[in-house]
């Protein structure tokens, strides 16, 4: 019986050792290569995955075939040849020791969005969400949401699964990148996949690489305050407090069920909060790395809202273009890149005015663009709802910059230079297509000063396609800001309809 029971243990151990074996021999592929998958048109695509090292491994669509022999970390990467668009389904197949088949993938235009809870807010949090559902069946439409978590290390596989736009799934989709990704769809005729790897309530620091940002001169001190504020947290302190909060909150809430009254807020587990948030470079590292070098047209990111503090506004102008850089270095590209600019938010202070200028600023990258939206967002709301419209100004921006395709405007009028000019100052615009128009009457939401700083409301006024700043009580004027607030009151416009970017021409602190 002894040596029956003994006979059975290494049969079994035997088995889980093959079972062991057969699973590391297997061909894998990341979950971005899934079924309903869209492959970039146009260009060499990257299909990659892991096998046993030198086992061969064949990678066929679209009447191509390669192949690649994994190295010895088991890693293996074809390039297919450039594909054309096509709405036709087809099979994405990998052999090696077994066979792996990606069922119903298209070939077209492919967009990543990233950023914080405004990317990852939903078609169904939107407006008018009945009428986008009604409208929501776009077969060629898909949608790819990462769904894997922070990490402290670069991860290879990550999570998720392509979705095929229809009422019925439509409302989970990022919202912006689906309105942005809906008008190119429209315009071009061509299958269109959207891949949404964001995180609500994140700050810009979490999804750059950890060593780009520590190589980074202009982030020491940055890192110095997150290295000294991380140095005042006592892990084991906040997880006892938060079990006190959670156990108090689960009695009042009884006590508040009994006598009919609202039930009370949970307590905040500010730990988990710190895990989600990844700390520096964790959301790249568990949310972005897994999605390299997956083929995509272009880039969107909307965020900032996390970074507006007085601690953290001033370094933004280094962070945007950072994480801009080092996403391309990584992609081996330079892929076209465009974010929005914060909208118009009640929040005082000059965090959202220094966030929204390094917006700005970034643009002197090549091959970038912006969303002004600072006429589109919602005094006390954070997560305004219009974001049809926020992705309609991205469109518009990827149409003309990365298609070629003619339209209106590309962007809301931008400053290009200044010259003061006896007792005003001269503004030039680009992007002013079809003339300047102050909407609603005379222009608003200047503000000028003399060489004392003392800032004073203007009048402004459009003379030849530029504008002409000044004040009485300013006779010798130095610098002029525009809709320098967080809910400013402006209306500088193309006449495309699009508003102008709040800027400054001086750089007082």
């Amino acid at each position: 019986m002894k040596s029956s029971a003994v006979l059975r243990s290494l049969a079994f151990a035997g088995l889980a050792i093959s079972s062991q074996l057969a699973a590391h021999a297997d061909v894998r592929l990341p979950a971005i290569f899934s079924d309903h998958a869209v492959l970039l048109s146009g260009a060499a695509v990257p299909v990659w995955g892991w096998a046993d090292a030198g086992e061969k491994v064949e990678v066929s669509f679209a009447g191509q075939t390669k192949s690649a022999t994994p190295g010895a970390d088991g890693k293996w990467m074809v390039k297919l040849d450039s594909l054309k668009a096509d709405a036709k389904p087809q099979e994405l197949t990998v052999k090696g020791k077994n066979t792996v088949t990606v069922k119903d993938v298209l070939v077209g235009e492919v967009w990543l969005g990233s950023g914080q809870s405004n990317m990852a807010m939903k078609v169904s949090a939107a407006m008018d969400f009945e009428k986008e559902q009604a409208a929501g069946n776009l077969p060629l439409v898909r949608m790819f949401t990462e769904a894997s978590f922070a990490s402290d290390k670069a991860e290879a596989q990550g999570k998720g699964t392509w979705v095929v736009c229809s009422p019925e799934t439509v409302g989970t989709f990022s919202a912006t990148l689906f309105f942005c990704g809906r008008e190119i769809h429209k315009t071009l005729g061509v299958p269109t996949g959207l891949i949404n790897s964001s995180v609500g309530g994140t700050p810009i620091e979490s999804w750059i690489a950890p060593e780009a940002q520590a190589a980074s001169a202009e982030l020491k001190a940055f890192f110095e305050s997150v290295k000294q504020a991380e140095g005042k947290v006592n892990i084991e302190a906040e997880k006892a407090l938060y079990e006190k909060q959670r156990a108090k909150w689960v009695e009042d809430v009884k006590t508040a069920k009994a006598e009919g009254k609202r039930l009370p807020r949970a307590p905040r587990n500010s730990v988990k909060l710190r895990e989600r948030k990844g700390n520096v470079g964790g959301l790249f590292n568990g949310k972005i790395a897994p999605l390299i070098p997956y083929a995509v047209r272009g880039m969107l990111w909307y965020q900032g809202e996390a970074n507006t503090t007085d601690a953290k506004a001033p370094f933004y102008q280094h962070q945007l273009p950072l994480l801009v850089n080092d996403w391309r270095k990584r992609w081996g590209s330079e892929i076209p890149f465009a974010w929005v600019q914060l909208p118009n938010f009640t929040c005082p202070g000059e965090g959202w005015p220094l966030v929204r200028e390094a917006m700005l600023k970034t643009l002197k990258l090549p091959k970038t663009g912006m969303a002004i939206t600072i006429d589109i967002g919602e005094q006390k709301n954070i997560h305004p709802k219009n974001k049809q419209e926020v992705g309609r100004r991205l469109s518009l921006w990827a149409l003309s910059s990365v298609y070629g395709k003619k339209v209106e405007s590309a962007s809301g009028p931008l400053p290009a230079g200044h010259e003061v000019k006896g007792d005003s100052i001269q503004l030039k615009f680009s992007h002013a297509d079809g003339g300047l128009a102050a909407k609603g009457g005379e222009l608003k939401g200047f503000t000028i000063a003399g060489e004392d700083k003392q800032w004073k409301p203007a009048v402004a006024k459009i003379e030849d396609g530029n504008v002409i700043v000044s004040s009485a009580d300013v006779k010798k004027p130095v610098a002029v800001r525009y809709a320098w607030q967080d809910w400013p009151e402006c209306n500088l416009y193309n006449g495309a309809g699009l508003p102008a970017s709040p800027f400054r021409t001086d750089d007082w602190k």
